[in-house]
């Protein structure tokens, strides 16, 4: 029995054990079985593709300053703002930048419009210039409109754009995609981020913004449609990075107008002069509410300052009882203890309002020991030593001046890095691009997002110029467009490149000396010269022995040419310069630019 069960158990071990042909039949099965669920995974990868959509900003990114980014699906574009930066010090001559227009043109015929998200001059700055070029409709909130329409009217396209109004909550088509626009703030009032719903998925773009629980206007921050739009889903979120190395939360702008109060009544019995940045239409409407609790009168200084200030009041943005904003000749009748001066010039700009009092060039204001002057801003990266030079200034006409070092008489406009994390925590992107900001900010940014629990590789540092382009699955860069900077100096707009700029450095380095030769026509000799005018590079007066001297070389050079050279300007040209730079430099160590002129007479 034993035996049989044994032999039983035996038997049923051979059954149930595989031959390795059988083995490997099994395992090629569960191979097949594998490749079968990963060709289904891709099949229902590729089945979840959708239209694509193309994220092209034209400027902002590695950059402070002209915004521009254009989106694109199918046969459809729209951009989204389109400002200027201010020149850096490299740029001599130049007024503004602008971003390239050049694919928007070659596309124009796709354009359906242009989104505005706030009337700062680094978001509307070029839009004149874009429009000039193609014109289509502009989407922007009541006070943005208002600022635009006043830069159209400057360029002569008043009444000949359609401007198109909304507000927040409201959506605009723009062919296959569509526009909400979404209540933010900032240091402007009317700002908006945007949710961009197109084919592929919901693209939140949330322009600049911070969260202020208690703002001057009474409106907060959406964060409901944000988190909102979050639990639905968001494919990518575009988030402001200027203040992305900043640690907590940036501070309510109420704080400012408690310092004006304490400050109000330090500053009894002198004249108050505040300079702020003429777009912070709520830090201007504290000042006035201030002046009206103080009873003082208000004069406005500085174009742009009078512009905006015009502009807001007009549309309601602005409130001052009438009366408390006088004209600025009418100042002399009261006494200047009864006189606050709102003005331009908190960035040191070398023409501003500010700048000119403090250098005792302004027509209308002395500086003097009875003025009480409050910088209620922040230098912008650059402009520090501009700041310092005005301040130096001011107290050396015995002003008693107070900036943002010593008391908080400013706040920034932009998230801190606790309120970028909310936002990622809101809205939940399964992508992120970092934008507004040079490349440290959205650097910073990208960390952010990845203690977040963002993927690294859904997490895009673009340039200006790169091709964003998404499916709804996957996001990457797939092409470059024409991009840079244009520059605008004067009523020329492109007119000035790298050639010019290198010249114009060259001539504000070293200085310029011009070679004048006469040339006798007939006979082809010399009839006078070579005369040497020097602008820039020694006084000719005092550097005699070496004008005279570099005189010789050119005629020793003139002697050694002959008859075809004197004919062959651009010959003659090249030999007169070569000769005169060896001199020059070998006497001076400088390398002037050296321009010769030969006259035919």
């Amino acid at each position: 029995m034993n035996y049989h069960n044994n032999n039983r158990k035996r038997y049923n071990y051979e059954k149930d054990k595989s031959s390795p042909r059988q083995f490997a039949g099994r395992k090629s099965e569960s191979a097949d079985n594998a490749q079968e669920t990963k060709t289904d995974s891709r099949a229902a990868k590729k089945d979840n593709r959708k239209t694509p959509v193309k994220i092209i900003p034209l400027g902002g990114l590695n950059e402070i300053g002209k915004n521009m980014t254009a989106f694109e699906c199918s046969n459809d574009i729209f951009i989204v703002d389109c400002g200027l930066a201010f020149p850096d010090s490299e740029m001599l001559g130049v007024d503004i930048v602008i971003p390239d227009f050049t694919y928007i043109e070659r596309n124009q015929a796709k354009v359906r419009g242009v989104v505005l998200t706030h009337g700062h001059e680094d978001h509307i700055g070029g839009l004149a210039y874009l429009l000039k070029r193609i014109n289509v409709p502009v989407y922007a909130t009541k006070l943005t409109l208002g600022l635009v329409d006043g830069k159209l009217k400057e360029h002569g396209l008043s009444g000949k754009v359609k401007l198109c109004e909304v507000t927040p909550k409201k959506t605009v088509k723009m062919g296959c995609m569509a526009v909400e626009f979404i209540s933010v703030n900032h240091s402007i009032p009317d700002s908006v981020g945007l949710a961009i719903h197109t084919p592929a998925g919901v693209l939140v773009h949330t322009g600049d913004f911070k969260v202020d629980y208690t703002p001057i206007n009474g409106k907060p921050i959406d964060l409901a449609r944000f988190g909102e739009l979050g639990s639905k889903g968001v494919l990518a979120l575009m988030a402001d990075s200027t203040n992305a190395e900043r640690p907590g939360f940036t501070q309510s702008e109420k704080k400012v107008g408690n310092s004006f109060e304490t400050l109000f009544t330090r500053a009894e019995g002198k004249r108050i002069i505040i300079a702020t940045f003429s777009s912070n239409i709520h830090r201007i409407q504290q000042i006035i509410d201030c002046a009206v609790r103080t009873g003082r009168k208000i004069a406005v200084f500085g174009r742009s300052m009078v512009n905006v200030i015009t502009t807001a009041i007009e549309l309601g943005y602005l409130e001052a009882p009438s009366g408390t904003i006088i004209d600025i000749d009418l100042m002399n009748r009261y006494d200047s203890s009864q006189i606050v001066l709102i003005t331009t010039g908190s960035q040191g700009e070398p023409m501003s309002a500010l700048t000119r009092m403090a250098m005792n060039d302004h027509k209308k204001v002395n500086i003097n020991c009875n003025d009480f002057i409050i910088i209620s801003a922040t230098p912008i990266p650059g402009n520090e030593k501009f700041v310092t030079k005005v301040v130096n200034e001011l107290m050396k006409s015995g002003a008693e001046v107070v900036y943002e070092a010593m008391y908080e008489v400013h706040v920034s406009g932009h998230a801190c890095q606790e309120e970028l994390k909310l936002m990622l925590a809101l809205t939940r992107p399964k992508f992120f691009i970092p934008v507004h900001g040079e490349y440290k900010h959205l650097k910073k940014h990208a960390q952010l997002a990845l203690e977040m629990g963002i993927p690294e590789n859904n997490i895009i540092i673009g340039e200006i110029g790169n091709v964003i382009e998404t499916d709804g699955v996957d996001m990457r860069v797939t092409s470059r467009v024409p991009a840079g900077r244009i520059l605008v100096d004067g009523l020329g707009v492109g007119d000035v490149g790298s050639i010019v700029l290198r010249d114009r450095k060259h001539l504000a380095q070293d200085g310029l000396i011009i070679v004048v030769i006469a040339i006798d026509k007939a006979s082809n000799i010399i009839a006078s010269g070579p005369d040497i005018i020097s602008r820039g590079f020694v006084y000719v007066r005092e550097s005699e022995e070496l004008i005279d001297e570099a005189r010789q070389v050119l005629n020793t050079t003139l002697a050694q040419c002959s008859i075809h050279d004197l004919r062959e300007w651009n010959s003659l040209k090249t030999k007169l310069k070569d000769a005169l730079s060896e001199y020059i430099y070998s006497k001076t160590k400088r390398s002037p630019m050296i321009l010769p002129i030969i006259m035919e007479i």
